[in-house]
């Protein structure tokens, strides 16, 4: 049997539905006998879009570099799924399948060399929508992540700012998006867990409006309804990190641009202080000149990539 670099497997299985993740593998330090641990990378998209291909892959090799096996795992996408119940609920299985056996036997089926899993140090990063399904390993399941990075996430979401219209957005999209036209993704099945194009600015480039998924998505982005769109329960006790952080929570860093108006860098300051007042080991790096979604296009060895590298270093203090 070969030793692939990376490959895919499946965590869980909804309704007949296959649910999967991208496993990527350090290469030469595996042929030895220590544990690596496992860093879960989850992709951005508003909750709507993207999926796990879409990922700076710069960032997986830094792990890699590190001796971490990497899981980039695709989930439900909302809204024919609530946040709760589509890729909240699948991240957590995720963790779950990790830490239960799954990812060892995954391993064992596509490789003949031994990898030694760390499961004291199994860590969540995600950007945007992929930071807060980071963060919500750290509450609401039997056993937490042992560190978080969160890249932009989206939280505290009673905020005013989440029913505000982006009028930047609204401004890209083409006339003639009818309701019935956007209201065509109810009507996929089974629920898509890959979806159109990425938020973070990665292939297959520009939106295309052609496409009800993507039209929805930045319909609702545009009129400050995302959240009323992927959780109209609104019960924010249940999803929202900032309302879930305690004295257990697990250290956390977070980065976010200074210019990011889609997810403004004060509710990361609120999610900061909320970590601090309760006494969690954390860090804010804050990003200059920064914009949403900068974690596609930077470039390594940039000022921008050595600050967010903080996040990664952060992850790696909490193993030395």
């Amino acid at each position: 049997m070969a030793s692939p670099s990376n490959f895919r497997a499946v965590y869980k299985v909804v309704d007949k539905q296959e649910i999967d993740v991208d496993v990527y593998l350090p290469g030469s330090r595996a042929s030895n006998n220590e544990a690596h641990p496992v860093i879960i990378n989850i992709h951005g998209g508003a909750f709507m879009l993207g999926s796990s291909d879409m990922i700076n892959k710069d960032q997986i090799q830094d792990c890699l570099s590190r001796g971490w096996i990497v899981l980039a795992p695709n989930h439900r996408l909302c809204p024919q799924v609530d946040l709760m119940d589509g890729p909240m609920r699948d991240c957590r299985d995720l963790l779950a399948w990790t830490y239960d056996g799954g990812l060892q036997e995954a391993l064992a089926s596509q490789t003949t060399t031994p990898y030694h899993l760390d499961l004291d140090h199994v860590f969540a990063f995600g950007t945007s929508s992929g930071g807060t399904l980071a963060l919500s390993l750290g509450f609401g399941v039997p056993r937490p992540v042992a560190g978080i990075f969160d890249m932009y996430g989206p939280c505290n979401f009673s905020d005013s700012f989440w029913t505000s219209e982006l009028h930047q957005i609204a401004s890209k999209l083409p006339p003639g998006l009818t309701p019935e036209f956007i209201n065509r993704v109810y009507a996929e099945d089974p629920v898509p867990i890959r979806g159109g194009v990425s938020l973070e600015g990665q292939a297959p480039g520009a939106p295309n409006f052609n496409d009800p998924r993507q039209a929805f998505a930045f319909t609702q982005i545009a009129r400050g309804s995302v959240l009323k769109t992927i959780y109209p329960k609104g019960d924010w006790d249940v999803v929202d990190p900032l309302r879930n952080i305690s004295a257990s929570f697990p250290p956390t860093f977070i980065v976010h641009g200074t210019e990011d108006v889609m997810v403004p860098l004060s509710l990361s300051k609120d999610l900061h202080a909320m970590l601090v007042e309760n006494g969690v080991k954390c860090g804010l790096q804050e990003v200059p000149g920064e914009g949403h979604t900068f974690a596609a296009k930077m470039a390594v060895r940039s000022r921008t990539w050595e600050l967010q590298q903080n996040g990664f270093n952060f992850l790696q203090s909490l193993i030395n």
